[in-house]
């Protein structure tokens, strides 16, 4: 799995990544679908360049038959023309605007559900290796430069190409030779932008990771509030912020600064063609009599090319810009899904609920096992509990439970089925769990108790928050199940907070319990309750249960022992102190402190 990522990142690390290559893919990732709606897009822009190469084709009869045959008659019709034109351009500059931000935002939001789902189907080592605030930047900043490397595709061919072309034909028809001294700018134009590109590409990437860096801090300071202002860390966050907000300040101006570079470029090369041309145009007016409206005509569509064509010179730099985050969002996108349904996944079906480790050795750096060789049953219907020094595996046992981490030797069986070969819905379907890190998601208890079990009954939510001991303190908020959390329960206490982590749990009722350390954010007295509400939950239902607190689960069927990886014992609580092995050394520790 680590040697098909790192080819994965070995393609998108190469300088000539080819930005060709991501533009193909985005194309064909996106274009197809919306080429009826594309379609319809390029006819306005159409629109607007015909119009833009008319507006320049008639500026020879404005001049010819009003200024210099002036002709009244002609002048009404020209002028109803002239009309004509802008308003059929103005129509056509609305409709390709309209039909291009309507197909970016739905570009913008698929990208970012193909992100998000591609995000849930990972494993726990995908989350300890990107940070949040590094994949809310992707989700949110990458998907959007995806919608504007389209935009930029597109009205570069549909606007300005075209408009040029038609301006170019118009240029052709009336002067030839004169077309010359204009086009002469372009090869040095060319050369010129190419060498701005490979310096946009590196500023691009630093910007977009400052933009990651503001995100983390912003993110960091919400969350950790409290201990930035009790530790006093103010003045550290703030200089974080301020690296961070200097960093994207400054490769913004450089990109800036870089795409301005094409301006004096661009100016410089189409004042020398303007010269000539003024030049040459003006003594075939005036010593070879040829009528002015052809020279106007030509000047006029020499001076609407010039925006459409320095557009086109900026557009390398601009793209290799929003490459950048196209190029991060793709990353993600081919991030190799570590946990899938196989082929022939079956759904698991309980029947005692026993959970069997089978010599499961899994480690997270290589050469560095966090489990070695662990076989332990978890009996059906019975509480196992899980003890032992902080680092010793405890948590990874039950992560893998769940397919956060597979075995890299071994298994994991339910009922002697597989985990790995079973749907992962189904497994989920039937575990439950609350975690000492108590989570809770934006909305009101009700909606985080019903998380458990969306389908569940108003009785059952009450229930549930009356069997964890919860339902006396919800009704004292003035709305009661209704009340906000706020962001991960910042509303509620932390031992409120682990009560309507427990309501959830209870309420989905599932066979396999999985609880790690889940009372201790409770004090005494509510422990002791809830305590008794698992012991409702608990009954005949299978139960993992990892414990610092030993005389929680001194009850329990089977104590197992975890240190350094290694199932060191096994047995009940009289049994292992009777042993007087490492878990009655953990006792005396443990007793021996609260007595002092």
């Amino acid at each position: 799995m680590k040697q098909l990522w790192q080819t994965v990142l070995d393609r998108y690390s190469s300088d000539s990544e080819s930005s060709l290559w991501l533009i193909r893919r985005i194309l064909s990732e996106n274009f197809r679908e919306y080429a009826p709606r594309y379609g319809i897009a390029f006819c306005f822009m159409a629109l607007v360049a015909a119009m833009t190469s008319l507006s320049a084709w008639i500026m020879r009869d404005v001049v010819n038959e009003i200024f210099v045959d002036k002709d009244l008659a002609r002048t009404w019709m020209i002028s109803l023309v002239v009309l004509a034109i802008f308003t059929i351009k103005g129509i056509a500059t609305y409709g390709q605007t309209v039909v291009l931000s309507r197909i970016g935002n739905s570009i913008v939001a698929k990208n970012q559900m193909r992100i998000y789902d591609r995000i849930l189907k990972q494993d726990a080592f995908f989350f300890q290796t990107y940070v949040s605030s590094d994949l809310i930047t992707r989700i949110s900043h990458n998907a959007q430069a995806a919608r504007d490397v389209l935009n930029m595709l597109v009205t570069s061919i549909g606007r300005d190409l075209l408009s040029l072309i038609g301006l170019i034909t118009v240029m052709v028809i009336q002067d030839p030779f004169m077309s010359f001294f204009a086009f002469f700018i372009a090869p040095p134009a060319i050369w010129g932008v190419a060498k701005l590109v490979k310096r946009a590409r590196k500023i691009a990437k630093a910007e977009y990771l400052s933009l990651a860096q503001i995100v983390m801090v912003m993110q960091e300071t919400s969350l950790g509030h409290r201990i930035v202002n009790i530790f006093g860390m103010q003045d550290i966050m703030r200089a974080r912020m301020a690296d961070a907000v200097s960093g994207v300040e400054q490769r913004a101006n450089k990109i800036a600064l870089i795409g301005a570079r094409t301006s004096p470029l661009m100016e410089t090369l189409g004042g020398f063609a303007f010269a000539a041309v003024i030049f040459y145009s003006g003594w075939q007016t005036i010593e070879a009599g040829k009528s002015p409206g052809e020279f106007i005509s030509f000047l006029t569509a020499l001076l609407l090319a010039y925006e459409p064509a320095k557009r086109i010179s900026r557009l390398q730099v601009q793209l290799e810009a929003g490459l950048v985050g196209v190029r991060l969002m793709f990353e993600l996108l081919d991030h190799p899904i570590a946990l899938f349904d196989k082929d022939n996944a079956k759904e698991l079906v309980i029947t005692k609920g026993d959970i069997q480790f089978k010599t499961v050795t899994f480690e997270y750096v290589k050469d560095a096992p966090v489990l070695k060789e662990i076989s332990l049953n978890a009996q059906g219907g019975k509480i196992t509990a899980l003890v032992g020094p902080s680092g010793g595996g405890k948590s990874t046992l039950i992560n893998m439970v769940q397919r956060g981490y597979d075995p890299e030797i071994g298994s994991i069986e339910i009922d002697g089925q597989d985990i790995r070969h079973i749907t992962r819905a189904s497994l989920n379907r039937n575990l439950a769990l609350v975690t000492q890190d108590t989570i809770l998601f934006t909305g009101t208890i009700r909606d985080n108790i019903l998380h458990g079990r969306p389908e569940a009954s108003e009785e059952d939510i009450i229930q549930a928050a009356k069997d964890a001991f919860a339902h006396d303190f919800i009704m004292q908020f003035p709305d009661g199940y209704n009340t906000a959390v706020g962001e991960n329960g910042a509303s509620l206490s932390g031992g409120q907070k682990q009560r309507i982590a427990i309501a959830r749990a209870i309420i989905k009722n599932a066979p396999i319990i999985l609880l790690d350390e889940a009372t201790s954010a409770l004090d005494s007295e509510s422990e002791a309750k809830v305590q008794q509400a698992f012991a409702r939950l608990m009954k005949d239902k299978t139960t993992l249960v990892i414990a610092h607190r030993l005389a929680t689960i001194r009850h329990s069927d089977a104590i197992a022992v975890i240190k350094e990886g290694q199932l060191l014992e096994l047995g009940q609580h009289d049994e292992l102190l009777a042993e007087k092995g490492f878990y009655a050394h953990l006792v005396q520790l443990q007793f021996g402190e609260e007595q002092k």
